[in-house]
């Protein structure tokens, strides 16, 4: 039924989550048969796949010996279907659909270890209490980056690690993401960092926020930084979170577009930028993103808008690009300086 929508507005497309926790690993062939046999794929609907921070749950019940076991339930089939798509048919056809891997829970949960070199290797951590945030990062990373370098030898799609991150918790879970994401969702801690949001804008990592979700949960509309972050020149998208629980129409999304529009009172420059990095950052093909943003949209600052396509002004475009080069030029500046 959503994806009957979504191809009758002709304009949105949209990336649904489904978890895979971890506690088993026939949890692939279950989704992947029941994603085949109903035929869920729709042109405008691509996949995440959500692993939720619940080892401890498991592990007090005993249905894990211990972490490594969790990681192997949520990488190891991949990786068969991967080396060995013959023998996992409806795996092999999913998995075109997929493209990325989140990592979700209550962010303020504190599990009381600092993941360092010291740690626990996933083999080794039996005991019951939940890993940190950075090592359950860390180690998803480091599966995603092997998968991706098998898949890309094979011809396969890859994909993206795009944790929920800052949503709540410490500032090193935005630390972390900076080092390892490819792009995270909500960023709100970044608001108690500025060298953080700093570095988040020089390197121009993507983050999509949910005003509304965060409204309900952590922190009420009128105190959102994404205003902030939009005029600082991050690169911010708007993004629905949950939306059965958080919005009332069909048309979720556009529920967050009017509703910041109206208290952010945003130009239809500003939607049209932040429609613009959506696309952006977003897993669909580099053909459909040429189709939305124009064949250029890879080349930086105003060579890579198409207006035609995007309703961004070129002034716009200029002065986000003039001003992140004048900031990396005042870093190279100053490296020049130091030696």
């Amino acid at each position: 039924e959503v994806g009957a929508d979504l191809v009758e507005a002709k304009y949105q497309h949209a990336e649904p989550r489904l978890s895979i926790y971890g506690r088993s690993p026939d949890e692939w062939s279950k989704l992947s048969s029941w994603f085949v046999r109903n035929r869920i794929h729709c042109p405008n609907l691509t996949w995440m796949i959500q692993v939720p921070r619940i080892y401890d749950v498991f592990r007090s019940k005993n249905f894990l010996p211990h972490f490594g076991q969790m990681l192997e339930n949520v990488f190891m089939p991949v990786f068969e279907a991967t080396i060995n798509p013959q023998a996992h048919p409806d795996l092999s056809v999913f998995l075109k659909h997929i493209t990325g891997f989140d990592s979700v829970d209550d962010e303020s949960k504190h599990s009381g270890h600092m993941f360092s070199s010291k740690s626990p290797k996933p083999q080794e951590w039996t005991m019951e209490n939940n890993p940190s945030y950075t090592y359950y990062a860390y180690y998803m990373y480091a599966n995603i980056l092997v998968l991706n370098s098998l898949r890309k030898e094979r011809g396969m799609n890859t994909f993206l690690f795009r944790p929920h991150c800052g949503e709540a918790g410490a500032l090193t879970h935005l630390m972390t993401a900076f080092m390892i994401a490819d792009n995270i969702s909500h960023g709100l801690n970044l608001k108690k960092s500025p060298v953080l949001q700093y570095l988040f804008f020089l390197a121009q990592i993507p983050i999509a926020m949910s005003p509304l979700s965060n409204n309900s949960l952590f922190l009420e509309y009128a105190k959102n930084p994404f205003l902030d972050f939009l005029q600082k020149g991050l690169m911010i998208s708007l993004s629905t979170d949950d939306p059965m629980q958080f919005h009332f129409t069909k048309e979720p999304l556009m529920e967050e577009y009017a509703i910041a529009a109206q208290v952010f009172k945003l130009s239809t420059c500003d939607m049209c930028e932040v429609a613009r990095n959506s696309v952006l950052q977003c897993g669909i093909s580099h053909e459909e993103k040429a189709k939305f943003l124009g064949d250029n949209y890879l080349e930086e600052g105003p060579a890579g808008n198409d207006i035609r396509r995007t309703n961004v002004a070129q002034i716009r475009m200029a002065y986000r690009y003039e001003t992140w080069c004048y900031e990396l030029n005042l870093i190279a500046e100053g490296l020049k300086s130091t030696e």
